[in-house]
């Protein structure tokens, strides 16, 4: 198998609705004797075309006389794929052209065949047509157009968040400082590059997978993004306390809280996802951490098996996802104005049902930049619960501060 044809398998697999990244990770996971250069082919591609899938349309379509519509997913999947090779990769145009058309033949016969032929030996000839729409520079659904179009530098966030995403890791405090993590990753992996830049986060290049580290595997630090770790940062988290991790997930940022503390505070990590909460139990024995408690529980259920209050709670809430495209470029072509709002709903009541557990900090984050689910619903949480103020708030942005699009925000209860 190719590198192209694992890539029409994912890209197939993603129309059905699994997510890029897991499939990816399964389809190559089968194919251990690809060699790797055909392993980041299949990558590149599978990435490449979710992210600028409607540029890619728009250059198909500019030379079919009739659009590209009413071709198949199949179909549009190979002529996507060639695209791409032509327009963003330095791969030989006939090389591109001669293996899409091949698979068009396989899947659909020789007609369309000689139709993929013709359309992509056009379109490598006169190249890609120009636009000024922003949708199609950004390639980006319009409802998603709309909402950055009032932002400062729209067309640099729409391309940011079709950029490779950056590589994070957090030293892990427990076992090492930054410094030393930087310079065992060095000393494993000569051609890998590691710069810190502000605590414990590290931004790597040319390390390969950081789980096949030894360092990774004693535990000197773990995969996540700036962003992510100034949230827990946002917490202000101190040994003694009482913390809630609501949403916990597989606890990045849980044990990013208990090496904030020295592993002196007692947290609860709290998820719907029995599964997840047990990758994080894992991920905590592999750190080190020790204050850790998982709960299995809905956090909107009054009965939820949790301590009536907490010192501080941090609610990394289900949200739309959209700041991290860039990992899951596929969000962007399935999300719709209507499940932001259902989110958004969703996470007024996780709010509301926290609030009486808080103590003193409620902070609440979401790894996206919508105004409903950001500071629209800070100002509205304020407005319904007068106990509490907004006291600190926290925004990333790809484009800026190479880092996820994040929203947070620490609120203090009065008094």
């Amino acid at each position: 198998m190719t590198g192209r044809e694992l890539a029409r398998r994912v890209l197939a697999r993603v129309d059905e609705g699994a997510y890029a990244t897991l499939a990816l990770s399964g389809e190559l996971g089968r194919a251990r004797a690809m060699a790797a250069n055909e392993r980041g082919l299949a990558t590149e591609l599978v990435y490449g075309v979710l992210k600028q899938r409607r540029r890619l349309d728009h250059a198909l379509g500019a030379y079919a006389p009739r659009g590209i519509d009413g071709l198949d997913e199949r179909v549009l999947d190979a002529l996507r794929i060639g695209a791409y090779q032509i327009l963003f990769l330095r791969v030989p145009a006939h090389a591109a052209v001669d293996e899409a058309v091949e698979a068009v033949k396989r899947a659909r016969g020789s007609k369309l065949a000689g139709f993929a032929n013709a359309l992509l030996r056009k379109l490598a000839k006169d190249g890609e047509p120009p636009s000024k729409d922003l949708g199609i520079l950004g390639s980006a659904p319009d409802w998603l157009v709309e909402r950055v179009r009032q932002m400062d530098a729209p067309l640099e966030l729409l391309q940011a968040l079709n950029a490779p995403a950056p590589l994070w890791l957090r030293a892990n405090r427990l076992r090492a400082t930054a410094a030393e993590v930087a310079a065992r990753l060095v000393e494993e992996r000569p051609d890998s590059r590691v710069t810190r830049t502000e605590d414990d986060a590290l931004r790597v290049e040319g390390l390969g997978d950081p789980a096949t580290t030894r360092a990774f595997a004693e535990g000197l630090c773990t995969v996540q993004d700036l962003a992510a770790q100034k949230v827990a940062r946002l917490v202000e988290p101190r040994a003694g306390e009482q913390i809630l991790d609501a949403c916990a997930g597989v606890g990045g940022k849980s044990t990013h809280l208990a090496a904030l503390t020295n592993n002196g505070a007692s947290i609860d990590a709290a998820d719907l996802s029995e599964r997840k909460l047990e990758l994080a139990a894992d991920s905590a024995r592999r750190l080190g951490v020790t204050s850790l408690h998982p709960v299995v529980c809905d956090l909107t259920d009054p009965r939820a098996p949790l301590q009536p209050s907490y010192d501080r709670i941090l609610l990394d809430a289900p949200c739309s996802g959209l700041g991290v495209l860039r990992r899951h470029p596929e969000a962007k072509w399935r999300r719709s104005p209507a499940d932001i709002n259902e989110l958004a709903d969703l996470q007024a009541q996780m709010l509301d049902a926290l609030a009486p557990r808080a103590k003193s900090i409620l902070v609440y984050s979401v790894c996206t930049f919508t105004d409903e689910e950001g500071p629209r619903q800070a100002a509205r949480f304020v407005e319904r619960n007068p106990a509490f103020e907004i006291e600190a708030e926290l925004r990333t942005w790809p484009h800026r501060d190479d880092a996820d699009a994040f929203f947070a925000v620490r609120l203090r209860r009065i008094g």
